[in-house]
């Protein structure tokens, strides 16, 4: 279960677009924008208040430990959407890192596809049934 997480973004606007298009199926929206000095922060929901945060790439903390790869779910209604949202992912260009399929060494019924977004970070859509 998600309540809300951020990412940073080197361009905030072309991956609030990219988001918006893949993950239309699960009904993505903008809800909230923030202007700020370096760019938008943008806040996205599927029903109530938002749950996924982009935001202008800040430097790091501490520049010797560097990036690391984030990872996030989206929560998918069932296989169908799972699905579109592949389909959604391929007509836009992006890397699939796995096509949708059922992973059993997570639990029964677990069915995801696995997608790399404009910032690098391993994304998924997933339904449990």
């Amino acid at each position: 279960m998600i309540d809300h997480f951020g990412v940073q973004s080197a361009d905030v606007e072309a991956s609030a677009s990219w988001y918006l298009r893949v993950f239309a199926p699960l009904g993505f929206s903008e809800a909230v924008r923030i202007p700020t000095p370096d760019g938008p922060v943008i806040g996205f929901a599927t029903d109530g208040p938002p749950a996924f945060w982009l935001a202008p790439l800040a430097p790091p903390a501490d520049p010797a430990v560097g990036a690391r790869e984030n990872h996030f779910a989206f929560v998918a209604a069932d296989r169908s959407v799972v699905d579109e949202v592949h389909a959604a992912a391929e007509a836009a260009g992006a890397e699939v890192l796995h096509a949708p399929r059922e992973w059993p060494e997570y639990h029964p019924g677990y069915y995801a596809v696995f997608l790399r977004d404009p910032n690098g970070h391993n994304v998924e859509a997933v339904c449990h049934g």
